[in-house]
């Protein structure tokens, strides 16, 4: 047994067996394992404010209520915003079914396609030869599972402010305290003996020590998830409001809702990317018919998304959190794996939290595994 302990070999395999365990593990029991990790990510944003809080001597349940208000008011009015921004969008909508159906129409005759359903082309038409029972259906039970989900989260989201504090000790006497306190007490007795005089002293700046690294663990997590929040809403505000001012000059319509898709879609790494270039991109088509103003606008607008989210945001972020922007792809490859879209929306910050924990731990491979991760 002693021998397999020090076969480094082996203990890297079974190191490798335990990751494969683990993820296997966070896919199968992913409906628990999300609701309380955005519950935990929740915990970390509110946290500077529930100290301040705290130090008013303010009740916990109120501490609770007031996160709780505070995120169902955002939710609240950017679903509003929403709303309303596409509530005019589709008033004009069959304006723009007549076009489409036109250029349809115009592009099948120029080809010589005879096919009667592009001849006569009409998206009422391939409406009502729907069945709308499974579409009804998927978007009845999609709303009750993700309604489902929210509650799931604001329940593990007041456990976790409630109970945070006893894992924090919990783990400060586990890996910090006890085997100090028991050298501690050997110490003692041996400066009782009086054979040593300042181990006891030593030891308890080492417990001292021990306790500083784990409080400062906790609060760089706490800083890193803040600084991920701000960057990747300051990009895609910065994407966003860059496709509106593009839409002004060019005259095309509802700039609102095209930077609104800019701002929401690429909250989803890659996918979100291709859904909020290819929707305005079709609807300019549309609106103007022109093939070669089409292209032009989409070489501006993808030109936007690759300058925030393929130059500047893998620097912003990979610099703020100090992730090697390989690392940040490689994450968002192995997450959406693990957990699909939700992964990928919550790969960095889970990266983060793994690169911050390796880089406080006392092991020698978890430092070179921290040192692979940092961006310097």
């Amino acid at each position: 047994m002693e021998n397999i302990r020090k076969d480094k070999t082996v203990k890297f395999f079974i190191s490798v067996i335990g990751l494969v365990v683990i993820g296997f593990t966070l896919k199968e029991l992913s409906n628990i394992f999300i609701p309380f990790v955005i519950a935990y990510l929740l915990f970390f944003a509110f946290s500077p404010l529930n100290e301040i809080l705290s130090k008013f001597k303010i009740p916990m349940f109120l501490i609770i209520l007031l996160d709780i208000s505070i995120t169902v008011l955002i939710a609240w009015g950017v679903s509003a915003f929403i709303i309303g921004s596409f509530s005019q969008f589709a008033d004009q909508l069959p304006l723009y079914e007549e076009k489409l159906n036109l250029i349809v129409k115009n592009v099948s005759l120029g080809l010589g396609i005879k096919d009667p359903f592009y001849n006569n082309f009409s998206i009422n038409n391939l409406i009502r030869n729907l069945d709308y029972k499974p579409i009804a259906g998927n978007i009845f039970t999609s709303t009750f599972s993700l309604l489902g989900s929210v509650l799931f989260v604001l329940f593990f989201f007041v456990f976790v402010v409630t109970g945070h504090n006893n894992i924090y000790e919990a783990i400060k006497k586990r890996f910090v305290h006890r085997k100090p306190d028991h050298d501690l007490d050997k110490a003692k007795a041996t400066l009782n003996a009086g054979i040593n005089e300042t181990e006891s002293d030593k030891l308890e700046r080492e417990t001292s020590e021990r306790e500083d690294k784990l409080a400062g663990t906790f609060k760089n997590i706490t800083k890193q998830i803040q600084r991920y929040i701000i960057a990747k809403i300051g990009v895609n505000l910065g994407a966003g409001i860059s496709v509106f001012i593009v839409c002004l000059i060019f005259k095309i319509d509802f700039p609102i809702v095209w930077a609104l898709f800019t701002f929401l879609f690429n909250f989803i790494p890659s996918l979100g990317s291709a859904i909020a270039l290819g929707l305005p991109i079709v609807f300019v088509l549309v609106q103007t018919g022109s093939a070669g103003f089409t292209i032009l606008i989409a070489l501006i607008i993808g030109a936007i998304q690759t300058l925030f989210f393929n130059v500047l945001e893998p620097q912003l972020i990979g610099r703020r959190l100090n992730l090697n922007p390989l690392l940040i792809l490689l994450s968002v490859l192995l997450w959406g794996y693990v957990w699909g879209i939700i992964g990928m929306l919550l790969s960095v910050p889970l990266t983060a939290i793994i690169k911050i924990i390796m880089s406080n731990s006392d092991s020698k491979d978890m430092q070179f595994f921290s040192d692979l991760m940092s961006k310097e």
